[in-house]
């Protein structure tokens, strides 16, 4: 333990933020560095304590969390950056875009004052590479078995990163022409740079890990052929079917799924031509984002920076309590208003909204909607309309951020044979192996839409018992 009494010296830090008129005219990454004295500060906050919620309950890799904020303290970054690997293949994506669990699970948390543990872990992770610490780990001796892992996000990553190192021929099958899934394509460049991808993909191919980038699996080759070419295949293309909205005028040009905008923006920020006749463009226009998550978040962020000139928010769920006022506490999950960076760039929020109709004459104009009350009906929970509410709002864009339902269940899936669970996610054992013999699943392809620190544990884990699997 760093210091006894550090929590009691310290106040919590929360990350630094370039200045809004600054970001607002770039995609470059919001957050910015704590300085060598304040992270060392943050670390010493860390009590270590006798039983760590952060690492052995809040965490799904288990990072340990105690051990690293205590190398930090003492300026042993090498150290730390070692043990932080030991649990997790890509810190540097959990430190930008992890929700932090961990830190909802710090004893500090009581009074609402955690360990900054994703800074502290994303400034780990970042001295690791300028430092060179970060180094290819190829196996020394090939088994001579042949994997193909089916899906390049976090999840496909961690999986063939893992199952490289244990000797095996892993190649990274991707239906973009880009690896990186959602990290490339549905995170905002100003949340993470994908450089911070390309540097983990080098690493990984010194490694021995081949990647096939612009290959639909199940198109352009065939479950046939997979089984017959490899020894294993693990599934890891997550959850890609979208929840959509089924009102009328749905089908109104100007209403889009955010991931078509959001993926549109990163492809345009990477040199991608768009045709002028496919370009999702909010300049001077009123934009309603659909969806109060993350990826509503990102979607008003996006907005701002292409210049809209009004943006909201409509969420259906009522509106969290302000942190200070919420009741839960570990192991609950705490629930409380969060608000965004690119909330704090400008964005009219408003919760128990439900969309009624998409008007408008071959393009959207108006948005019908109301507020709800939610009440039990049939033992459920159910969003009633309250009278009189009703509301008309006129709009150029709506963007569609109400989450995702399960796997993209046609192609590769159907293909193959695999069962599905009864959320329509592939089904698997405690093994993550599905119905069909050889096949195995990871990350939200067979867990539905989740954290990117569930989809890194999910690989490593699947990556374990894909090896002993092809042991026998």
């Amino acid at each position: 333990m760093s210091n006894p009494t550090g929590f009691l010296e310290h106040p919590r830090l929360d990350t630094p933020h370039r200045d809004v008129a600054e970001r607002l005219n770039d995609y470059c990454e919001v957050n910015e560095p704590m300085s060598p004295e304040q992270i060392a500060a943050q670390a010493e906050r860390c009590m270590d304590c006798g039983i760590p919620f952060c690492h052995n309950l809040g965490c799904p890799l288990a990072n340990r969390i105690p051990e690293f904020n205590e190398m930090v303290y003492y300026g042993r970054w090498e150290e730390a950056c070692a043990i932080l690997h030991m649990t997790n293949n890509f810190p540097e994506f959990t430190g930008r875009i992890c929700p932090a669990p961990c830190e909802m699970a710090c004893t500090l948390n009581l009074d609402q004052e955690p360990v900054s543990i994703c800074h502290i872990e994303l400034q780990i992770i970042e001295k690791g590479f300028e430092q060179g610490w970060i180094v290819p780990k190829p196996a020394a001796v090939k088994t001579g078995k042949a994997v193909a892992v089916i899906g390049g996000g976090p999840a496909g990553m961690a999986t063939a990163q893992q199952l490289a190192r244990q000797g095996h021929d892993v190649t990274l099958f991707e239906k973009d022409e880009r690896i990186g899934g959602l990290l490339r394509y549905g995170i905002p460049d100003f949340k993470l740079d994908k450089s911070c991808i390309d540097r983990r993909m080098d690493q990984m191919q010194a490694e021995g890990v081949t990647f096939r980038p612009g290959t639909n699996v199940g198109v352009d080759i065939t479950a046939e052929q997979l089984t017959a070419d490899f020894d294993a295949v693990v599934l890891t293309m997550g959850a890609g079917a979208a929840r959509d909205l089924p009102v009328p005028g749905r089908d109104l040009r100007g209403t889009y799924l955010a991931m078509d905008f959001l993926t549109q923006q990163n492809q345009l920020n990477h040199g991608v031509t768009i045709d002028p006749a496919d370009r999702i463009d909010a300049s001077g226009k009123t934009v309603i984002v659909i969806g109060g998550g993350d990826t509503g978040s990102d979607c008003v962020g996006t907005s701002n920076r292409q210049g809209a000139s009004k943006v909201y928010q409509f969420e259906i769920m009522p509106k969290p309590p302000a942190r200070g006022e919420t009741v839960e506490q570990w192991p609950d999950y705490p629930r409380f208003l969060r608000t965004s960076t690119s909330h704090e760039e400008g964005c009219e929020r408003d919760w128990n909204i439900m969309t009624k109709e998409l008007r408008g004459e071959g393009k959207l104009q108006q948005l019908v909607g109301c507020k709800v009350d939610w009440q039990e009906v049939d033992g459920r929970m159910t969003p009633v309309e309250v009278p009189g509410s009703e509301f008309t709002l006129d709009c150029d864009l709506i963007f569609l951020a109400m989450g995702f339902v399960h796997v993209q269940q046609d192609g590769i899936v159907t293909d193959l044979g695999c069962e599905l669970d009864g959320r329509g996610n592939v089904q698997t054992n405690d093994d993550w192996a599905t119905s069909v013999d050889g096949v195995f699943a990871a990350g939200d392809a067979q867990r539905g839409a989740s954290l990117v620190v569930h989809a890194i544990n999910e690989g490593r884990l699947c990556a374990d018992a894909v090896g002993t699997f092809l042991k026998k």
